[in-house]
């Protein structure tokens, strides 16, 4: 174990006036430092409970929103759940323009654009597929001289290998100068893309600097990875940033959260340390040069990749302020740093950790443990059987589930079943904290979700069966089943008579693109879809060609994911016992709780107000003068609550949840909040609106 060594301060600053940038949101999460901030005071603690609704925008396509608005002058601009990028009056909610197919339908997620302007061009960037599209702002049409016609693929930066990949972008590209640096979403299994950061130049397309998550020969880091070949291997792949960035213009420095190698959980094929995989990287955002570097994961065979951007605020210490960056991660710790040095503002220690029993598999020694903050979520090793949920009819059967379960912290996964909590959803997500820039206070959603973690041994050898069928058994079975029937309490839906709900063409797109956590498959060849599409219509003949495998397919994985489990009782609801969601103030100058809060309830067990607490994806908007705004909750309300200590001060049952981040802007000289309610993720109603709240 050790401590990391204390760095001389920075001198004091005296605390400065609010900023422009925390006044307007034109930026995703609010502004380059993700703050989720804003200095607009018209709403306040006072009047918060007379807020209506102001307008409302019906998109074409149902269902899940993401995404978190951006407003620019008196424009506000989103995306729907079908990826149509839309422009609306931000006073009115009237559609100025739309950019999207009028037939296909996308069944992908996105959490918002972009924006970029230099003297009167003024573009939106946004993505679809593996593309991305520079828009121009006022009028919705492809700038014809970005790329080709106005989009570039944005594979077109990486090696020849990643070409025929699944590669798409969730989440807003980071925008500096004339860059725009683009998260990236890859497959999670074995012949994953390479999770390269890439900058590309917003005028012309052209790929401008990469950095290397998984370090060429030469590089700081190679030796991290036993096999020094890991960059060009067919197996190995990812330690991409899928859930955004952050960017400090002033010192010109990026800051990307990455996630884990692939494939996720069997770390065999890619033995080391495995950096830079689930680290914060500290980039010059000019050249892409590394700065400094954190990694929270060592050789992650948990998914324990960070889960949103870093935020960007001022800490003190002994009277002194610190530029600081803020990550939160899935474990539940806030890891706190210097940003322009990467000296930890919080002592961290290595601390050893279970080694793995499965053969071929080398867990790390040792795993980084911030002393403070406390976790903001519990953790499995904390629980007893007396956590066992009060309401659970099955209690016998869970005891025994519970009993047989690994619950030490960073159990390796196993073919026995290991109790993961916080889940694979994590206790912080993609909705991310949200900081009191200048005030050095964090507010955290968490989920309170366990789940179960297990690998199978992996028989890959030629199917004797039919083609569609060997292909299901390789792709999708892990979340879908064998029997196809998925498991709808951790969000697989069942497979069973598809031909009564969609058309061929349909599904055929999302296996090619993905959809919501399910990645895509574009690797499939023709034969392999068309056959995977008569197996799953049914109407597959049973003495169709067989899969041969090859014996240089991809059977060098020993094992493979058993597949995503909730722990539930049987009633659909946590097995553990409230909360199910929380709320969490925690003040980053001192690394103590200011309130922590229930958050959600759950309406099927007739209690009332803000009870159990519930599931949660999408994170808050803080003012300066004392509000907290957030939905978020699988109830489906929006609620506004007192930053100071945790009080409901207003709530609004929304058409459907929404699970995405509000947007705080203001028209005309009056203040809004608008937030995307597409529900459908966690067996919610379908929504398509976007709501925008005012005072009346």
């Amino acid at each position: 174990m050790f401590t990391f060594p204390r760095f001389r301060f920075l001198r004091n600053r005296k605390k400065k006036t609010a900023k422009k940038e925390y006044a307007t949101w034109s930026s995703y999460l609010g502004d380059a430092g993700r703050t989720h901030f804003s200095t607009l005071s018209q709403i306040n603690k006072e009047n918060v409970e007379t807020l209506k609704v102001a307008w409302t925008y019906e998109a074409e396509d149902w269902g899940q929103m993401q995404m978190n608005p951006i407003v620019v002058d008196s424009i506000l601009y989103g995306v729907t759940a079908a990826l149509r990028v839309v422009a609306l009056h931000s006073g009115t909610g009237e559609e100025l323009w739309q950019f999207g197919d009028s037939v296909k339908v996308w069944h992908s997620t996105s959490r918002g654009v972009s924006y970029w302007s230099k003297g009167e061009d003024q573009r939106i960037l946004c993505t679809r597929g593996a593309y991305l599209y520079a828009l121009d702002a006022l009028t919705g049409k492809p700038i014809a001289s970005f790329g080709e016609n106005g989009r570039i693929d944005l594979r077109s930066g990486m090696d020849e290998s990643a070409q025929n990949k699944f590669v798409i972008s969730n989440t807003p590209g980071t925008v500096f100068k004339d860059l725009i640096v683009m998260p990236l979403r890859v497959s999670e299994g074995v012949g994953a893309a390479p999770g390269d950061i890439m900058a590309f130049n917003i005028i012309t397309g052209k790929l401008e600097w990469s950095f290397y998550t998984i370090p060429r020969p030469g590089e700081f880091g190679h030796e991290t990875w036993e096999d020094s070949t890991a960059y060009k291997s067919p197996l190995v792949g990812a330690a991409n940033n899928w859930a955004g960035m952050a960017v400090d213009k002033k010192a010109e420095i990026i800051y990307v959260p990455t996630g884990s190698a692939a494939p996720d959980f069997y770390g065999g094929v890619r033995l080391g340390q495995n950096l830079f995989s689930n680290s914060l990287l500290a980039l010059n955002a000019n050249t892409g040069e590394r700065l400094w570097h954190f990694q929270f994961t060592h050789h992650d065979i948990w998914d324990r990749d960070p889960p949103a951007p870093p935020n960007l605020l001022m800490v003190e210490r002994d009277g002194e302020k610190i530029p600081a960056v803020a990550q939160v991660t899935k474990q539940g710790y806030v890891f706190v740093f210097n940003r322009l040095t990467g000296e930890p503002l919080f002592d961290i220690e290595e601390m050893p950790f279970p080694k793995s029993k499965l053969e071929g598999e080398e867990t790390w020694p040792t795993q980084p443990i911030p002393k403070s903050p406390k976790p903001f979520a519990r953790l499995s090793q904390e629980l007893t059987e007396a956590n066992i949920s009060p309401f659970a009819e099955n209690k016998e059967e869970l005891l025994d589930v519970f009993a047989s379960a690994d619950k030490r912290l960073y159990a390796p996964p196993n073919i026995a079943p290991v109790l993961l909590l916080p889940g694979y959803d994590g206790a912080a997500e993609w909705g991310g904290a949200s900081v009191d820039p200048e005030e050095g206070i964090l507010y955290v959603n968490s989920n309170e979700m366990a789940w179960m973690l297990g690998v199978i041994e992996n028989n890959e050898e030629a199917y004797d069966g039919p083609l569609g069928e060997s292909i299901y058994q390789k792709y999708c079975v892990t979340c879908h089943q064998p029997d196809r029937k998925g498991n709808v309490g951790s969000g697989y839906p069942s497979l069973l008579d598809l031909q009564l709900r969609k058309e061929k063409n349909e599904v055929s797109q999302i296996i090619t693109n993905g959809k919501g956590m399910m990645t895509g498959f574009p690797q499939l060849t023709k034969e392999e879809m068309d056959a995977l599409l008569l197996f799953l219509f049914d109407e597959e003949i049973k003495h169709t060609v067989v899969d041969e495998r090859s014996e240089n397919s991809e059977t060098e994985e020993k094992y493979k994911h058993a597949g995503y489990t909730k722990f539930l009782d049987s009633n659909g609801l946590p097995a553990i016992d409230p909360p199910w969601g929380t709320m969490h103030a925690i003040d980053l100058n001192t690394g103590d709780y200011k309130w922590s809060i229930s958050f959600g309830n759950t309406p099927e067990l007739g209690e009332k107000g803000i009870g159990t607490g519930t599931e949660n994806y999408g994170g808050a908007v803080v003012t300066e003068n004392g509000l907290l705004f957030i939905a978020a909750t699988k109830d489906g309300f929006f609620r506004a609550f007192d930053k100071e200590n945790g009080t409901l001060l207003w709530e609004y049952e929304l058409p459907a949840p929404a699970f995405a981040t509000p947007a705080m802007y203001e028209f005309n000289g009056k203040q809004y909040i608008a937030i995307a309610c597409g529900g459908e993720k966690l067996g919610t109603k379908k929504g398509n609106k976007i709501i925008a709240f005012a005072l009346p």
